[in-house]
């Protein structure tokens, strides 16, 4: 049998290799640093998926060095002065999992090298340190004590995963769960990773001893992480591609808001934007740096409102790339129990309104303004969100558009007070217990169902008429559930209202 020709031959291993990776062929070799080398001879047959992620990344074809050496408008990373033991090479295993060892508490000997599992955004600064700065002023790198450090917030999580139980006519509120937890909230606003000791593994290459982490695994926003670092790049950027184009896909975000009471996905996927990026997004350019509107895309995702570095057609900036996402948010739509200007602080546990609460507005809906931004910043805001949407839009259609969410604002916040206020009778006339009763604000049937308000139906009015997806806002999830669960609030109060039966007498 005749041999195939060498060109031919090659020809078939390239197209081997494209059908089995699904992308154009690889190099058999990358600019890997020893250290990397070694743990790519195991993993990839201990984990070859991870090892096939990081291929496919941008971390194992390009090396620091080159990537210094782009125009700044097209750079990546905002690193100047990176190790240069860290800039020969591409970004592998060992450059991230072994950087700054005695600061991780789950560093462990691993083949003779300091492991430890858990990357942070501490890590990632040694070459995206604007990017990381940015994260720690945003909201979501404190996700985790926002929720858990604030005593009404730790109520509502309990009222939500304890286990409930009834027990001679009464329903009671067992123990804290601490994996119920981990398992929900915490999936999404992150968990406190520690060490809790060592076990002992049996792997391919023999036994091993590896730390025990507590609250893992976990890519919440707002993780606490082992070297004391708040926060996780991994939300946004997955792991082992850390592609750009994964975290400006909707997808991204979808993973934390989906729910109904941040259900920005559902209305993004209701709105014309969505269902233009659904249709179209395969013809984009989700991967340049900068992403140019009209050329790279035409329907926005969540990442160019919100994050991506965007420029019209001529390379003039519409909007600075940004990590700390309320640099173009005037309102914080989803706050409790309504809507206000964004808190000037990431940590809202310093917050208290004049009650004393940790609320960033009063029951009455006030807000403390001591803590929020004032209505300059709100306009600056407000200002730099415009400008990306008058890339597509005009002026006019951009003014009104926005009318139309402040007046959702108000309205919403509007029919919240109704609610809240049909709860105050209840709890200053007692039939239902509440915080003078030493009880909580979330425990009891009407106050879940006043829960529902805020959380579930004003939420999502405003965040349907954000994001253009006002559909949603009405029957989905909106203003009739509004107006529904104020009459259904009326009606419980009024039977609440009703005196028992003495024993023995018969009921109504």
């Amino acid at each position: 049998m005749r041999k195939p020709a060498p060109l031919a031959a090659g020809m078939l291993v390239c197209l081997g290799v494209f059908l089995l990776t699904g992308h154009a062929a690889w190099p058999e070799t990358f600019p890997m640093s020893a250290a990397t080398e070694e743990c790519i001879s195991c993993h990839v047959s201990a984990t070859p998926g991870i090892v096939a992620d990081w291929k496919r990344s941008l971390h194992a074809r390009v090396t620091p060095a080159e990537a210094l050496k782009l125009p700044s408008i097209r750079k990546r990373m905002s690193g100047e002065s990176i190790p240069p033991e860290l800039t020969r090479n591409t970004v592998g295993c060992a450059e991230c999992h072994t950087l700054s060892p005695p600061l991780h508490e789950d560093t462990f000997p691993h083949n003779g090298y300091p492991v430890h599992t858990v990357v942070t955004p501490r890590n990632c600064a040694t070459c995206h340190p604007v990017e990381e700065e940015q994260y720690r002023q945003n909201i979501m790198s404190r996700a985790h004590h926002n929720l858990m450090r604030n005593q009404l917030f730790r109520q509502l999580v309990q009222s939500i995963n304890a286990v409930t139980r009834y027990t001679d006519g009464r329903t009671t509120l067992g123990a804290e769960d601490p994996i119920s937890n981990e398992d929900s909230c915490l999936f999404c606003h992150g968990t406190v990773v520690e060490v809790k000791g060592f076990r002992q593994v049996h792997t391919i290459q023999g036994e091993m001893e590896f730390p025990i982490l507590s609250g893992w695994p976990n890519m919440g926003v707002g993780r606490v992480n082992p070297d004391g670092s708040q926060g996780a790049c991994t939300p946004c950027h997955s792991r082992h591609q850390f592609s750009i184009e994964v975290a400006r896909n909707p997808y991204a975000c979808a993973k934390c808001h989906k729910g109904p009471d941040v259900p920005a996905y559902k209305v993004y996927s209701a709105s014309k934007h969505g269902a233009v990026f659904a249709a179209t997004h395969h013809a984009y350019d989700l991967q340049s740096v900068p992403w140019v509107v009209g050329e790279h895309f035409t329907s926005p995702s969540c990442a160019a409102c919100h994050i991506s570095l965007v420029v019209n057609s001529d390379g003039d900036l519409v909007a600075e790339r940004t990590h700390r996402v309320n640099d173009r948010k005037a309102w914080r739509l989803f706050g409790l129990i309504y809507a206000h200007p964004t808190p000037k602080n990431p940590d809202t546990t310093i917050i208290r309104n004049r009650a004393g609460l940790p609320l960033p507005t009063e029951l009455t809906g006030e807000p403390a303004a001591e803590f929020l931004i004032d209505p300059k910043e709100q306009n600056k805001r407000r200002r730099t969100m415009q400008g990306v949407c008058t890339s597509c839009h005009s002026s006019q259609w951009v003014q009104g558009h926005f009318r139309r969410l402040e007046h959702s604002i108000q309205t919403t916040n509007e029919m919240t007070l109704t609610a809240t206020r049909i709860m105050m009778d209840a709890w200053s006339e007692g039939v239902v217990r509440g915080l003078s009763a030493q009880d909580g604000l979330f425990n009891e049937g009407m106050e879940k169902q006043w829960v529902e308000q805020w959380l579930f139906y004003a939420n999502s009015t405003r965040l349907a008429s954000a994001m253009m997806g006002a559909d949603y806002g009405v029957f989905a999830g909106g203003r009739w559930q509004m107006s529904r669960t104020v009459e259904q609030l009326l009606d419980w109060l009024h039977v609440k209202r009703q005196p028992k039966p003495e024993s023995g007498e018969p009921k109504p």
